[in-house]
């Protein structure tokens, strides 16, 4: 395996600008091949999907594409690609699909270590109908959701676990094969979201045992869409709420409206530009990802612990992400400061690393840090030793500005 980092940079048009960016969990940079696949959809005719015109033509392919496209990424059957406007959108669509099919005393689980769009829209479903949301908890020292914790909260009724594959907020990752084997075991159906798991991970929805596997391409390089990744056959049995004239093939009846046909192409090429991270690896896309997601979690391994042994040696900072097994994604608190201090400050030195609870106010709450959070850094293809540096120095520098008053 190769890691060329100065080759990858040289793709990524927003690095120009200086900053180093640590803020990938919330959306990353994008790189020249998306941007060009972009713009040369729109170039080009575009019409609704169709066999007769060029502009018909040219939809049925982009659609096509990236639906193969994104099942070499997840390991998924490209049949049981759904693609929608984000993430939380389909969780909210196929929520009220799924409530449809619970009755009183029927039971739901979610986690408090999720983000709170695998969260919320569960919560709302059941509580329409009439089914009871039951709460899996996570270990605040250590960061941990185990499978124990979960099969705590299993029972005759649970009819879907909603778990995340990897915490937005603290990294981590719980073993989400071990959940599936006792989620099915229950009878019950499991909703993984993948959103920061698949910007650091080679998925394989397979061994992962999810019925259902959320992610977002802007995450890993990609446009600002969604996709849901499940089995045609378990697609088949559900029945969304649609347009009458609309098809009701698979995976089509859970798509509303025209495709944004332009970020399909972004996508397609975004997995693309993923396949080439390692740039000796061969065969197929979906190995030469697998080649390529070996070679970025080397990378981001080394890189991570340049930044643990860092803050390490600072002081005051805590550091919440603390679970054995999770993505390069750190969430600290700075005794004495407000981290919107300190992000505001780093950004001043042209490091972004932001501060926040990112929408998983649960996971915040259970930490003690409350709807307030902290600063989060995390890595992408694109950081570089040297972005590690300057923010250890950025935030060396900080510390020893006064704290504010009162």
């Amino acid at each position: 395996m190769t890691y060329d980092i100065t080759a990858i940079r040289a793709q990524f048009p927003a690095l120009k600008a200086g900053s180093a960016h640590f803020d990938g969990p919330g959306g990353t940079q994008t790189p020249l091949p998306v941007i060009e696949a972009v713009s040369d959809a729109l170039a080009n005719p575009l019409a609704n999907r169709g066999h007769l015109t060029a502009g018909e033509r040219n939809a049925e392919a982009l659609v096509q594409s990236a639906r193969q496209a994104m099942a070499d990424l997840l390991g998924a059957d490209p049949a049981g690609i759904v693609f929608g406007r984000s993430a939380t959108a389909l969780i909210y669509d196929f929520s009220r699909t799924l409530a449809k099919t619970w009755s009183p005393g029927d039971e739901v689980v979610v986690s408090r270590l999720d983000h709170d769009s695998n969260i919320r829209p569960w919560v709302q479903a059941a509580e329409a109908a009439g089914a009871t949301v039951r709460w899996a908890d996570f270990d605040p020292a250590t960061g941990e959701l185990t499978p124990d914790d979960i099969s705590a909260q299993l029972g005759d009724r649970t009819r879907l676990v909603a778990v995340t594959a990897a915490s937005n907020l603290i990294g981590t990752r719980p073993d989400i094969p071990e959940i599936s084997r006792r989620v099915h075991a229950a009878g019950a159906l499991l909703h993984v979201d993948g959103v920061h798991y698949a910007a650091h991970a080679h998925v394989d929805i397979r061994r992962l045992g999810a019925d259902f596997f959320v992610c977002s391409p802007y995450k890993f390089l990609g446009p600002h869409l969604g996709v849901l990744a499940g089995s045609p056959g378990l697609l088949e049995t559900l029945t969304p709420d649609k347009l009458l004239p609309s098809t009701n093939a698979v995976p089509e009846r859970f798509e509303f409206g025209t495709l944004p046909y332009e970020f399909l192409a972004g996508t397609r090429a975004a997995v693309d530009f993923l396949a080439t991270l390692d740039p000796g690896a061969e065969g197929s896309r979906r190995e030469r990802l697998a080649s390529s997601f070996a070679a970025l979690d080397e990378h981001e391994a080394t890189l991570r612990g340049r930044i643990d042994e860092g803050l390490a040696a600072l002081d005051p900072l805590t550091i919440h992400s603390r679970a054995a097994d999770r993505t390069p994604t750190v969430l600290l608190t700075i005794d004495g400061h407000d981290t919107t201090d300190a992000y505001r400050y780093l950004a001043g030195r042209g490091v972004d690393a932001p501060s926040g609870s990112f929408y998983a106010v649960e996971a915040s709450r259970r930490l003690g840090l409350g709807d307030t959070g902290g600063l989060r850094i995390g890595l992408a293809p694109y950081t570089s030793t040297e972005d590690v540096d300057r923010l250890l120095e950025a935030l060396s520098d900080f510390l020893r500005t006064p704290a504010p008053r009162g």
